[in-house]
């Protein structure tokens, strides 16, 4: 496989990342006049966020009611995410199936050796086996990627941003002079609005890039984009009750739930319509 990279969309990557960086840093400085109580809130919520880190493969499975399953169980479906691992150079990772009428998949998991794929019932019942290919291969590219470790990192300040917002007062106590828990209040608001805002922008980016790998993998781009619009019209036939049970998931899934006003808040993906468009140009590309 030959793995190519896409400077660009790395560039801009490279360039969110950095801005996170610049403004945490800021961030860091700024919370140093507010300093005691905050900090052991801090350090506490800090611990809470590695032990998320290293159980987020089954934090993720166990959320979407997703388990475990067999070769003998589901055999096609392990060959196939054995051999696309193969072609990606990655240790095969846990399999697993959901059941849900959704169609969508999702991977998880801190690094190769300790990842999972999961695809819902749903997705089984829609793709055939050459798109279901490209939706793996897609979930494989973001093991390959790191991608949840990056995330997972990337917004642990931002976390620790929002907890300072919501429960800043409560850990600051009464009785002395309140501005500078004001202001490392005010600051953290700022900083969690802004963040989120860069965090959404890597996540799209990263979603580019797992479908740039994914095409690389199956040398196939038009399976994913087939895949894409199969899946977006399935969720049309899906029940509102069910698509919101699941949406707190969307920043795995490889088209997020859209529908109500969670869904369109802020998107982690980018639009159906974009990825197919630059699934087709990768597509000219490679005949070239």
């Amino acid at each position: 496989m030959d793995w190519q990279t896409d400077w660009g969309l790395r560039a801009r990557m490279g360039f969110t990342m950095f801005l996170l960086f610049a403004l945490y840093l800021v961030f860091i400085g700024i919370l140093t006049l507010y300093f005691d109580n905050l900090l052991f809130a801090a350090v506490m919520l800090g611990a809470f966020s590695i032990v998320q880190f290293f159980f987020s493969d089954k934090l993720a499975l166990r959320s979407m009611g997703a388990k475990t399953v067999s070769e003998a169980e589901y055999p096609g479906l392990h060959a196939q995410v054995g051999r696309l691992a193969q072609q990606a150079d990655l240790p095969k990772p846990t399999v697993a199936v959901a059941d849900s009428r959704t169609p969508n998949a999702f991977a998880t998991g801190r690094s190769p050796s300790n990842a999972a794929v999961c695809v819902t019932t749903g997705l089984l019942r829609t793709l055939d086996d050459e798109e279901l290919e490209g939706v793996l291969a897609h979930e494989l590219a973001h093991v390959k990627n790191r991608d949840v470790a990056v995330m997972t990192i990337a917004s642990f300040l931002s976390t620790i941003a929002f907890f300072i917002v919501r429960w800043g007062w409560l850990f600051g106590g009464r009785g002395r002079n309140q501005a500078p828990l004001f202001v490392a209040i005010v600051v953290s608001l700022l900083v969690w609005v802004i963040s989120f805002l860069l965090i959404r922008a890597l996540s799209r980016y990263r979603e580019f890039a797992a479908d740039r790998g994914a095409a690389t993998i199956t040398g196939n781009p038009s399976a994913l984009a087939t895949a894409l619009m199969k899946i977006s019209g399935g969720m049309d036939q899906v029940p509102e009750e069910d698509l919101r049970e699941q949406a707190e998931m969307n920043a795995f899934f490889i088209i997020p739930i859209s529908r109500g006003f969670i869904g369109k808040l802020a998107s982690t993906h980018p639009s159906t319509e974009k990825r197919i468009e630059k699934l087709r140009e990768l597509e000219r590309e490679m005949e070239r």
